[in-house]
């Protein structure tokens, strides 16, 4: 069964306006925007993401973006080359936030600049795009919610699949009892390239004076001019959160959204560096386990997968399954048998003949609804070609600027996904299982 492109933007409208919360009141000194003014941007942190989902989000009516910050000369020249001479470019994100005319920032910096960088651009009266994870470290998230909350600011994480099409649709099957009642989740996200790795090429100018080496550091442990912590900080636990930030983070947003729920009450996480032995201090093959309720979570990231790059999810029930791609979702039912089945082939051959009369007669019903059913239980939702769903998610932010509701993925909901990811890190740490309170969002002793 296919899905069109119109019923799929139609159900995911629906339930994106579902899921929003008002706010009481709104920031007195903002630029209100009507429903047809230009929004105005500003990216902060340029690498390879940042740039990626600045693009999709011009590809929105009205939207212009009017400014970059970066620590590295190559990706302003770069952002004047994508997006016009007459942008501004600094390498002093501050020198933004003091433009009255720019609403919103989108965040792309290393994940241990996300609190500052947030909070600074809420304080200045700026509606925030974050991308995940929302925290460098549990810390982070209590003061980010209290700053969204003080300044009344929109801000949403970047785990675009939040606004797919496809998780709303996966969210509608799961609560429309497709499956029957949850039991398991299995989510991974495997790589086996250089590129995956978080290899990323070094240009050949890099150096202390085209790279604001002390700027980009910050707050972190202080460093010699190293250019792969610069351009590879994802290796490193001083800038990045590892895989769990990276990639697991994505697959407990995709959770608890489909789900509903708040995160796990507790976890247990291994791994190790397999192959990637080039200095990181953060694992490529990561394993995680998690309780949630009356049901579990399992996940996985290996950067050492012996194939090509490969994501999903398997959502499994009591009547069916519930397969998630970056196509669309696929729900195979195959209906239990009422009747314990029979396990008959020790018996004499009189004996199965007599168990197999007595219970066709006892179970007749049941071996006719199965049969009945047969090549009919699989479902398909194909999403359209070239769908993007980070565009959606700029949709759906953007969308909320101009209402001053928050997104589904406000800064409670991405300190929630990020928090539980964090529980790998820490298990790791720790050898042994964590608790969490998904709820109050604090870890337990």
């Amino acid at each position: 069964m296919s899905l069109n492109r119109r019923s799929f933007l139609r159900n995911a409208g629906l339930a994106a306006a579902g899921t929003q919360i008002p706010l009481l009141r709104t920031f007195a000194q903002e630029r209100r925007l009507g429903p047809n003014d230009q929004i105005h941007v500003a990216l902060i942190g340029a690498g390879g993401r940042g740039q990626s989902i600045t693009k999709s989000a011009l590809t929105l009516p009205n939207v212009k973006l009017l400014a970059v910050a970066d620590c590295y000369d190559g990706r302003l020249a770069h952002s004047k080359e994508m997006w016009g001479n007459d942008l501004q470019t600094t390498k002093d994100y501050n020198e933004i936030l003091k433009r009255s005319d720019i609403d919103a920032v989108i965040i792309g910096t290393p994940d241990h600049w996300h609190r500052k960088v947030a909070i600074d651009a809420m304080a200045a009266g700026k509606d925030v795009y974050c991308e995940k994870p929302m925290i460098h470290e549990y810390a982070d998230g209590p003061l980010m919610i209290d700053a969204a909350k003080k300044y009344n600011r929109v801000i949403q994480i970047g785990s675009q699949r939040v606004s797919s099409m496809i998780y709303i649709k996966a969210k509608e099957l799961l609560a429309a009892g497709a499956i029957g009642k949850l039991n398991l989740v299995q989510g991974h996200w495997d790589r086996n390239s250089a590129q995956g790795a978080w290899e990323y090429t070094v240009p050949l100018d890099a150096n202390e004076q085209t790279c604001d080496w002390p700027r980009f550091q910050g707050a972190a442990p202080k460093h010699a001019w190293d250019p792969e912590r610069f351009f590879q900080w994802r290796k490193y636990k001083d800038y990045g959160t590892g895989v769990a930030g990276d990639l697991f983070v994505h697959l407990f947003s995709g959770t608890h959204f489909i789900t509903g729920t708040n995160g796990p009450s507790r976890a247990y996480a291994t791994g190790g560096l397999r192959y990637w032995k080039d200095g990181r201090d953060v694992p490529d093959v990561l394993l995680g386990l998690y309780d949630y309720g009356d049901w579990n979570l399992e996940l996985r990231v290996n950067f050492v997968d012996g194939g090509e790059e490969s994501e999903g999810f398997t959502f499994v029930g009591t009547e069916g399954s519930m397969e998630i791609t970056s196509r669309g979702v696929i729900v195979n039912k195959v209906p239990r048998e009422k009747g314990p089945g029979m396990s008959i082939g020790s018996f004499t051959n009189e004996m199965q003949a007599r168990l197999k009369a007595d219970y066709a007669q006892k179970h007749a019903e049941d071996a006719a609804a199965r049969a009945a059913l047969i090549g009919t239980g699989v479902e398909r939702y194909i999403a359209p070609a070239g769908y993007d769903d980070t565009a959606d998610h700029f949709r759906t932010f953007f969308n909320c600027m101009r209402t001053r509701q928050q997104p589904t993925e406000n800064a409670v909901f991405g300190y929630r996904a990020a928090g539980a990811a964090l529980l790998s890190l820490l298990s790791m740490e720790k050898g042994t299982v964590v608790h969490w309170d998904a709820d109050a969002m604090k870890l337990k002793s």
